[in-house]
């Protein structure tokens, strides 16, 4: 019996026992380990010899718990069929690991064959089949959460639905889905990064995104410059001090105006430039534009702007 029809079980089963007979308390507990209904002000043992609606083994550990259960996985949005259908595994072997036999080994060939040849119903399927095994690749070599990966295939299951598809690349839409999904949940990835992974054009990337965004109606909040401080102080092995340091000065310039209509990587890559300066942890203009994927100009230019604005002193 799953957890929910436990739930409603136990719902049902307080219905019927309102209050306690001996002192007419109310608080009454289900002790599930014994089968016992116990009243919690007296201890009276209101009933005895419960049937417990659970699994009839016991774990001690959550893996222990996973490995005993006889359920399947939960939906998924990045398996083309949602991971409804029944998938049968690669290797020869029985339930046990033993192998198979000739004779069976050609069967459940054959019955392999047909089970990926049934999953496969309609061009739409096929779509989805070939685009989340490239999400599946994306978000693998950057190195995203799963979360942002489910909410990418939503993205993308959106756009087939709507029709947005025809004549464009997949691997442009997938990876148009996945920059989407990174800035919905602030996870710091640039266009440029994921156009050089998505080996697709920037230009057409940056096309694609708008539609998905015009299409589906969906709202994108501005990119913050702070989400990039701590992953390039990471990278350049700077101290906690340096990025509160660089983040105090996003903020302060944030206050101030200064970061509209301004590239959010060059903006961090100058805090951290003028943060490491006054903390004693100095980093070179081309080390920090390597790191941050924009040009030596930009760091210079965007720190001018920085210590000017904000009166900051730097020693030379």
């Amino acid at each position: 019996m799953t957890e929910k029809n436990g739930k409603k079980f136990e719902r049902e089963f307080f219905e019927t026992v309102d209050s306690c007979p001996e002192c007419g308390s109310r608080e009454l507990f289900l002790d599930s380990t014994r089968g016992e209904l116990i009243c919690a002000r007296c201890g009276l043992v209101v009933r005895e010899h419960i049937v417990d609606p659970g699994p009839e083994w016991r774990a001690f550990t959550a893996e222990e718990r996973e490995k005993r259960a006889r359920t399947g996985g939960p939906m998924t949005p990045t398996i083309h069929d949602k991971g409804l259908s029944t998938v049968i595994d690669w290797r020869d072997r029985d339930a046990l690991g033993r192998k198979l036999s000739p004779v069976r080994r050609a069967q459940i060939y054959r019955l392999r064959k047909w089970q990926i040849r049934t999953r496969v119903h309609n061009s739409i399927d096929r779509n989805l089949t070939f685009a989340l095994a490239e999400l599946d690749r994306l978000t693998s070599q950057l190195q995203l959460p799963k979360p942002v990966k489910d909410e990418a295939a939503l993205l993308y299951r959106g756009a087939v639905i709507g029709g947005m598809i025809r004549g464009r690349s997949i691997e442009a839409m997938i990876a148009a889905s996945v920059y989407a999904a990174c800035r919905l949940h602030g996870v710091p990835r640039t266009l440029d990064e994921i156009s050089r992974e998505s080996r697709v054009n920037k230009k057409e990337l940056g096309r694609c995104y708008r539609l998905l965004l015009r299409r589906l109606d969906v709202s994108v909040p501005g990119c913050d410059p702070v989400v990039f401080v701590g992953r390039f102080g990471e990278e350049l092995n700077l101290s906690g001090k340096v990025l509160r340091l660089a983040i105090d000065i996003v903020r302060r310039a944030r206050e101030l105006g200064l970061t509209a209509g301004k590239d959010p990587t060059g903006l961090a890559a100058a805090a951290i430039y003028i943060a490491g300066i006054v903390e004693g942890e100095r980093r070179t203009q081309r080390e920090i534009a390597e790191i941050a994927h924009v040009t030596e100009v930009t760091v210079r230019n965007r720190y001018k702007e920085l210590i000017k604005q904000l009166d900051i002193k730097i020693e030379p």
